[in-house]
């Protein structure tokens, strides 16, 4: 029996990607370790801040100066994001097709990792991150060095306000946000403009910042948002 297959099908099939760089044995193996090594900072993060209170704590976090001594605590702690928003942020840029991505705070590159991967998996395209903390920045890249990722991320080093405030694409299809979280509204004046309809906004920790959840939930904003998972904004521009 001969099996034909249309013209349309086989070109979806052609389209099929055929590895998914997310799990391959490499960057498996990498986020593993790096999860592993979030993790175990736990206790080097709350003695890092041991002699604030929570409320001095949510007052830094809060506060659009003095989160730069908050971070400064913690500048040898990779702030990650969940093993779950990980997957949720490559899923998202891969559903979405992304080719453009920004994001706002790199740590140690493990959210990088896995928008860098789905750019990969995308056919290719450019990721720009932004890290103030020097050390920081030197992880990163080593991180997507031995990701295998390193040429699909530009990051920049110095103050978001600045480093992104110049020399976006066009168009951006995603944004990260998960640095200071009282600097997330002038990070979304940064790019708003170069939103493309459709385009993806995911705050993590945006319960930091009652200024931009009050901005991106108002019905006039341009926005749809709703709360993701326990800690994430996902907000779509209109």
């Amino acid at each position: 029996m001969i099996i034909r297959i249309s013209g349309e099908a086989q070109a979806r099939a052609d389209r099929r990607p055929t590895t998914t760089t997310l799990i391959t044995p490499t960057l498996a193996g990498l986020l593993d370790r790096l999860f592993e090594e979030a993790s175990a900072a736990a206790e080097a993060t709350s003695l890092a801040v041991a002699d604030l209170s929570d409320a001095e704590q949510n007052t830094m976090m809060r506060s659009k100066t003095g989160y730069r001594e908050l971070y400064g605590r913690l500048k040898h702690v990779p702030l990650a994001v969940s093993r779950e928003t990980g997957a949720l942020l490559y899923m998202l840029a891969r559903s979405s097709r992304a080719r453009t991505i920004v994001e706002f705070g790199t740590s140690f590159g493990i959210s990088t990792l896995h928008l860098a991967a789905a750019l990969r998996d995308n056919g290719g395209g450019r990721l720009i991150t932004s890290e103030f903390e020097p050390s920081k920045v030197a992880r990163a890249r080593d991180n997507l060095a031995a990701g295998g990722l390193l040429d699909l991320v530009e990051i920049r080093e110095g103050d978001a306000l600045r480093t992104l405030g110049t020399d976006l694409p066009e168009m951006i299809d995603l944004v990260l946000l998960d640095g200071a979280k009282s600097l997330y509204p002038d990070i979304l004046d940064l790019v708003e403009s170069r939103l493309k309809p459709g385009a993806l906004i995911v705050a993590d920790n945006a319960d930091y910042s009652a200024d931009y959840l009050a901005r991106v939930r108002a019905p006039e904003s341009g926005y749809m948002s709703v709360a993701f998972a326990e800690d994430v904004e996902l907000s779509m521009r209109l």
